[in-house]
């Protein structure tokens, strides 16, 4: 499964907790891992054409700190280069000189204008209405009172003269607009031509570091655009937060780095919300208002993994709200969108940040119990199609020499990665006998790592600061104490036997009764305790009565293990006439739940030694199911 790059093939890891799955996949991915190449860096950075919607550049392993380090370096050197440049004399004098040349163009046509208006009689000058044309006498506009006074043929010609002369003033002020927009196109021009050879050299040498990569190039070239728009804006005034913002843009948001990364990542998320896996916008609160920007971009679990392995509990995404969903929802497209749940869910309609897609090549791994596997394979129609590989952890080892000397070297194994000291001989066998005993099979070797990593602590602990080695009695002490801190509950049953409440025959033979043998779990401690198990029988129709079922206290296990008895002795005492006898079984003094047919054996022999009346050795206690 960990070569097949086929889509959907990722694994599930089946098993009990504390078995040792984290430990195996870790030791395996990296193993594969270090023969895989790193993947790319990603970066994040502004869409000049679309500012909501980031682009995303994937660079060579370690090439995206460079773009960051080298954009970092000209957005600091860009602003004082700028400055220098339009504060150089030569561009001062040809900045002068287009300003000159259209206040001349204007002076010059309102003075020839202003002549032929004097020719009339007439004077144009400026108020704070703007320009108008007035009639005046040796240079001195006359008031009403004294035009109201010439006659009425001056008046009507100077009225004529005055509407010609005000249509060409129109027809001048008409044409300052036009003169205006020529002039700050000239000095757009050369500020752009000024910024072109200040800001070129530095663009350059990010262009040269970067002439293998066309993606980064086609953005270079749309920053320094920007930069010959935006000059005048970078530069600013004297405040040094003047144009902060436009040099904001020209920065990169470095996602993932992978400078120091040799082979493939192994990532292992342990919060696997749906921001850790799949990342977040990040907001800034600034003047009482949430704001954000391409800056703000963070990674998840799936950026950072993403050309290598991703380890999951997969208990913990089906816990976290929508995680699971999202999870799916990467796997299945092929790439990975940043967005919240409220967006994904159309439950938010604000506007916000729309980060371009990354392309996702990743193999996942969950680990979780059997039981979540097998509810999802059949409650979640997705789930075969992208888990197709389901990785079966043993519980347990077969127990036989070459077996034995494999458990012997893991057992070393971990005491030299837990930095314990060394276990003799006899150590280690009384290990593997207690592996034995946690698989609850002599022929078995349990394969639970946490149980026996935990083992192996505490007898180090118990061997004392002065012991070189751990020896057989230190494992036993550590067991001994393991027992003792959750028998609480067997010690008071045991003392309610030994005080009569519990009535329990140890001695004698008594018939149609026997001491059945129950397993009791309590957490990871499990002991038996013995119960007393009555048959009683008499005349009847061949009936065998489960009062435990009557009374509603058995299980449908217990029950079938009673019907198959009572099917046992049909067949062997009855098989060509009826039985002409009743019979009744019962668990004395049980107050909850009987379940399991592991009592069948006990039960048997009570019904036997009832019928029969052959007594039966009450010093032991009877286990297993017929």
């Amino acid at each position: 499964g960990l070569t097949m790059r086929r889509p959907g093939y990722n694994l599930y890891a089946l098993g009990p907790a504390g078995i040792g799955k984290h430990f195996v996949f870790d030791r395996y991915l990296k193993r594969q891992a270090a023969a895989e190449p790193a993947p790319k860096d990603w970066c994040y950075v502004f869409n000049f054409a679309e500012p909501q919607k980031p682009r995303a550049l994937g660079l060579p392993a370690g090439r995206g700190g460079e773009l960051r380090r080298e954009m970092e370096e000209l957005t600091a050197e860009l602003r004082p280069a700028l400055r220098v440049a339009f504060e150089r004399e030569d561009y001062q004098n040809r900045r002068r000189a287009i300003d000159s040349e259209f206040e001349g163009r204007e002076e010059s046509t309102l003075g020839k204008l202003g002549e032929q208006a004097r020719e009339k009689g007439l004077v144009v000058m400026r108020t704070p209405l703007g320009m108008i044309c007035a009639p005046a006498r040796a240079d001195e506009v006359l008031s009403p009172e004294e035009l109201d006074k010439l006659p009425a043929g001056e008046q009507e010609r100077i009225r004529r003269d005055i509407e010609t002369v005000g249509k060409e003033l129109e027809d001048l002020l008409a044409q300052v607009p036009r003169w205006q927009r020529e002039r700050k196109e000239k000095i757009r021009e050369l500020n752009r031509e000024v910024t072109s050879f200040a800001a070129g050299a530095l663009l350059d040498d990010v262009r040269k570091s970067f002439a293998d990569q066309e993606a980064v190039v086609r953005y270079l070239e749309e920053v320094e655009q920007d930069i010959l728009d935006n000059a005048p804006e970078i530069v600013g005034g004297e405040d040094e937060d003047d144009g902060e913002a436009i040099l904001g843009q020209y920065r990169v948001n470095l996602l993932v780095d992978n400078r120091e990364t040799r082979d493939a990542p192994v990532i292992e998320e342990d919060n696997p919300t749906w921001q850790n896996l799949l990342g977040r916008v990040e907001h800034i609160q600034e003047m009482g208002t949430l704001i954000t920007d391409f800056t703000l971009i963070k990674p998840g679990a799936l950026h950072r993994a993403n050309g290598g392995y991703l380890v999951l509990d997969a208990r913990k995404v089906l816990l976290q709200p929508f995680a699971w969903e999202g999870l799916k929802r990467g796997l299945q497209a092929g790439h990975l969108k940043i967005e919240s749940p409220g967006q994904a869910l159309g439950l938010v309609s604000t506007v916000s940040l729309e980060p371009e897609v990354i392309p996702l090549a990743v193999k996942v791994v969950l680990v979780g119990e059997r039981l979540l596997y097998y509810l999802l394979a059949a409650l979640d129609p997705e789930f075969p199609e992208l888990f197709k590989v389901a990785v079966d952890f043993e519980e347990d080892l077969d127990r036989g020499e070459e077996s034995q000397r494999l458990y012997a070297r893991l057992v070393a194994q971990m005491i030299r990665q837990e930095g314990l000291k060394p276990f003799d001989s006899g150590a280690v066998a009384r290990v593997l006998e207690h592996g034995s005993r946690m698989a609850g099979d002599a022929l078995k070797l349990s394969l639970h790592s946490r149980e026996l990593l935990d083992l192996l602590r505490e007898a180090d602990h118990w061997s004392g600061r002065e012991s070189p080695v751990v020896t057989a009695d230190d494992v036993a002490r550590a067991i001994d104490a393991q027992i003792h801190r959750l028998d609480r509950a067997r010690e008071r049953l045991q003392e309610e036997v030994r005080r009569g409440t519990i009535l329990l025959d140890t001695e004698g033979a008594v018939a149609g009764q026997v001491n059945g043998l129950s397993v009791l779990q309590l957490g990871t401690f499990s002991f038996g305790h013995p119960g007393r198990i009555t048959a009683r029988v008499r005349l009847g129709e061949g009936e065998v009565m489960d009062i435990e079922r009557e009374a509603e206290l058995s299980g449908p296990i217990h029950s079938k293990g009673v019907l198959i008895l009572t099917g046992f002795l049909g067949e062997r005492y009855a098989f060509d006439q009826p039985l002409s006898l009743a019979a009744s079984l019962v668990f004395e003094q049980s107050y909850a739940g009987v379940e399991g047919d592991s009592a069948s054996l006990a039960e048997l022999c009570a019904l036997l030694s009832a019928i029969s009346g052959i007594p039966l050795d009450q010093g032991t206690a009877v286990t297993g199911s017929v």
